[in-house]
């Protein structure tokens, strides 16, 4: 939790504070989307309004005075506990307190700080400003070449790929079967740079085993546990800036040995290509022979693309253009996907190409779960306040928070950082995503796309419906506490969900039937 500032007359009575996590830092020029949830109460005085600022620019919270039963349940138990510096809530004003918002941040051209704060308006006509966070901006580190990353001498070579590869505890035999089957490319013109993010120390000694003598590799350390999503993104800024094509490269499937030749030829103009993939079991067992069965592959139509992804990260081959427009990957709310988000940036800054073939055997194993629990981030709070898991994080909250505002946070940043990159198509399309939860015509918009399977247009399996269950949710809890200061029999609460999983039923329903395709498994 970030404090609350000092207030005159009264401050301490005055409680705002943001639960969510602002980036530590960006670079000078950055722009992106950044969402901020947390509560605002007096404890004498009802709330009438609420502003955010960004370096004093006043932006208006998508939802004010929104439920929040977990933090009225805390605060109002047999013994009154205190909040930050000796506050109390005696009236209850904790109940109506919830926020959030999406808001776009600029860093500035020189090194420094931005700040973000809070006008609060009270009924009794008081007003008190309090900062809420600030994020450091920092001169962006000097290009980096190919001769300072490896033992090599010299700049890349103008064709050179580099295969980044995100590792943590990796599983040593399938970590060999991975690196052998890079090693065994019959397009030799690449290097490998590996972030690990966290393993414990004897299986990054299994990693640096397996990959010592070859300086065709870089490895480097986070030092820290990293989500997939961060770990990609640091294995990405490692790239030299004089090596011209990027692919990604999972720590634990198998490359056919033809698959760069094949992406790179492939890769003409544009500025991603991308492959099938055949689905194993860890003994090469074949579980389906392309990901898309039972399922329409689309990697045109922006909407489709943000509602549910086609573009898996171990299949592309990309420009490294394309980072200037990724970088820094957005923090949106919920488990975060690193191949979503540079899907998207890719489909918005130019033609994506696909290869109709297996290009890699994509394997299944518990270890390959999409997504961690432990990459979400749980609100916690001053004082030792932790919101109270309660039931329903995979339902209509989740839905809203985790799928919808998720991606409402990826349209926002790409609108942002695009401008006039964007096709009218395209823009409307991420303007139509972002005004659903407040527009009736962009809500019908969302609501109606799972048509278009008639047509055979399902590549989302009608997962907008989802996105809909959660819009509609923020919508029905807004109303049912229209008229109530207080909690009442049932247990209204917009907290963020803990743990931050959104389940999209239907493409699990998808991925589960390929997983039983094969009766008779056969040897890869």
């Amino acid at each position: 939790m970030l404090p609350g500032g000092d207030h005159p007359d009264g401050g301490l009575q005055l409680q705002v504070k943001l639960e969510s996590h602002l980036p530590v830092r960006l670079a000078t020029g950055d722009v992106t989307a950044i969402f901020c949830f947390g509560y605002c109460f007096h404890q004498d005085t009802r709330v009438t309004e609420l502003e955010l600022s960004v370096d004093g620019k006043g932006h208006r919270p998508t939802a004010t005075r929104m439920p929040r039963r977990d933090l009225f349940d805390w605060l109002h138990t047999a013994q009154l506990r205190e909040l930050g510096d000796g506050a109390t809530d005696p009236e209850g004003r904790s109940y109506r307190s919830g926020f959030w918002a999406t808001l776009p941040v600029q860093a500035g051209l020189s090194a420094g700080a931005i700040e973000l704060g809070a006008e609060v308006r009270l009924a009794d006509g008081r007003r008190y400003t309090s900062p809420l966070g600030r994020i450091t901006v920092v001169e962006p580190p000097a290009p980096k070449l190919l001769g300072a990353e490896s033992s090599r001498d010299g700049a890349a070579p103008s064709d050179t790929i580099a295969v980044c590869i995100a590792t943590f505890d990796p599983d040593p035999g399938l970590l060999r079967t991975q690196l052998d089957s890079l090693r065994e490319q019959t397009d030799t013109r690449w290097i490998a740079f590996i972030s690990d993010g966290g393993s414990a120390p004897e299986q990054f000694e299994q990693l640096l085993e397996l990959v010592g003598g070859d300086d065709r590799f870089v490895v480097s350390a986070a030092g820290t546990r990293l989500s997939p999503y961060r770990n990609f993104e640091r294995a990405l800024r490692m790239v030299p800036a004089d090596i011209p094509l990027v692919a990604l490269c999972d720590q634990d499937d198998r490359w056919y040995s033809h698959k760069l030749e094949v992406l790179r030829a492939t890769l003409g103009s544009a500025i991603l290509v991308y492959s099938d993939q055949r689905l194993i079991t860890e003994d090469g067992s074949v579980l389906r022979d392309s990901l898309w069965q039972g399922r329409r592959n689309d990697h045109r139509n922006l909407a489709s693309l943000l509602v549910a992804n086609t573009i898996p990260g171990a299949a592309m081959l990309f420009r490294r253009d394309l980072l200037s427009l990724a970088l820094p990957f957005p923090d949106s709310p919920g488990v975060q996907y690193h191949d979503h988000w540079l899907a998207l940036a890719a489909v918005c800054a130019g033609e994506v190409v696909y290869v109709d073939r297996p290009l890699y055997d994509y394997v299944q194993h518990p270890g390959a779960v999409q997504g961690e629990l432990s990459s979400g981030r749980s609100a916690s709070g001053a004082g030792g306040y932790r919101p109270r898991r309660r039931g329903g994080s995979r339902g209509w909250r989740a839905a809203y928070f985790c799928g919808y505002e998720s991606r409402e946070v990826q349209a926002q940043t790409l609108l942002l950082r695009c401008g006039s990159q964007l096709s009218p198509r395209r823009r409307r399309a991420l303007r139509w995503f972002v005004a659903s939860e407040r527009s009736p015509v962009a809500f019908a918009w969302l609501a109606l796309r799972p048509l278009r399977a008639l047509a055979g247009h399902g590549e989302t399996l009608g997962e907008e419906l989802a996105l809909v269950k959660g819009i509609v949710w923020r919508r029905l809890i807004e109303l049912a506490v229209r008229s109530s200061e207080r909690p009442g029999r049932r247990p209204y609460d917009a907290s963020f969900p803990d743990p931050p999983v959104f389940e999209q039923a239907r493409l699990r329903r998808w991925r589960a039937a390929g997983q039983a395709v094969n009766s008779l498994p056969t040897k890869a």
